[in-house]
């Protein structure tokens, strides 16, 4: 492999603070766009994978531009099929289910357990250790989730297929950890990352449109601005940019600090659905709020 030096990445001169806040604020967002997605009638299938060859697309323009080639070793393919399977397919195709059977809530507050998972991945995999006081704060954080959407998660045991609903978050959950690791195995072996996310979300596109051909749901499409443009919005700032910042992040402070946007995420979204969607807070989910960004200023602030 070349080790011509590549020209600086597009987020390499920007903060942690940056690199963490990035992707925190598009991706609440986009919990609210995904609305537009599953209204649209298009299957699910077919709407993540429309997003993932728009962005795989994007990924390869801008590694272009940057002068980085997608040419990657022969080796390395076999674990961004297994990224794009896993990371791109799995996991976001689980999230879409898992809403079905159980509240959106509930999915939050399941993937703030990636806090956890990433955190032990970082240990096994790249020797990288937390602190007790990261991993309380963490915790409080979770807990912070749970007082958000106590009266969904209450509710969930009224739903018949509430167990599927469960195994299906937790499959989401398993997989984002797995595909962290994956992506940061290449990136560490010296891969630069646009083109490895370029070439993974492509093969997790590829692998939603066979899905789609062999199950029998075909390939669907809508042309509504609504969903054309959520879709764009998807591609670019959810899936281009929000994962080239959040591995770049990864990269520079661990994946455990990297998953504490998942906590954060909820409370940004249920901020956005008030103004959007008419949510009105309650004394239990506003001391949930608080509770969540305090356990944040902890985990985050410098050692003494």
């Amino acid at each position: 492999m070349s080790t011509t030096a590549m020209p600086a990445a597009p987020s390499a001169g920007l903060s942690s603070r940056w690199l963490f806040w990035g992707p925190t604020l598009i991706w609440a967002s986009t919990w609210h766009v995904i609305l537009y997605q599953l209204d649209s009638g298009v299957p699910v299938l077919n709407s993540v994978a429309w997003r993932f060859a728009l962005a795989a697309l994007m990924l390869a323009g801008l590694a272009r531009w940057h002068g980085e080639s997608l040419r990657l070793p022969l080796s390395a393919h076999g674990l961004m099929l297994a990224t794009g399977i896993v990371q791109y397919s799995g996991n976001y195709f689980s999230v879409y289910e898992a809403e079905r059977h159980i509240p959106t809530g509930l999915v939050a507050v399941l993937f703030c357990l990636m806090v956890f998972g990433n955190a032990l991945s970082g240990r096994l995999f790249f020797a990288q250790t937390v602190s007790r006081r990261f991993l309380v704060a963490a915790s409080g954080g979770v807990v912070g989730v749970v007082m958000i959407f106590w009266p969904e998660i209450a509710a969930t045991g009224a739903r018949p297929t509430a167990a599927l609903g469960l195994g299906l978050g937790l499959l989401a959950v398993l997989c984002a950890c797995v595909g962290n690791v994956l992506t940061l195995t290449l990136t560490r072996r010296g891969l630069p990352l646009v083109p490895v996310l370029a070439w993974s979300m492509g093969y997790g596109s590829a692998f939603l449109a066979s899905l789609s051909l062999a199950n029998g749901t075909g390939w669907h499409f809508s042309w509504q601005p609504s969903y054309l443009l959520s879709l764009l919005y998807l591609a670019v700032a959810g899936s281009v940019i929000a994962f080239v910042l959040y591995f770049k992040l990864a990269q520079r402070q661990g994946p455990a600090r990297a998953a504490l946007t998942g906590v954060v995420i909820p409370v940004i979204a249920l901020a956005i659905s008030a103004l959007l969607e008419g949510w009105v807070p309650t004394a239990l989910s506003v001391a949930g709020m608080a509770l969540c960004l305090g356990s944040i200023y902890a985990a985050t602030r410098p050692q003494q």
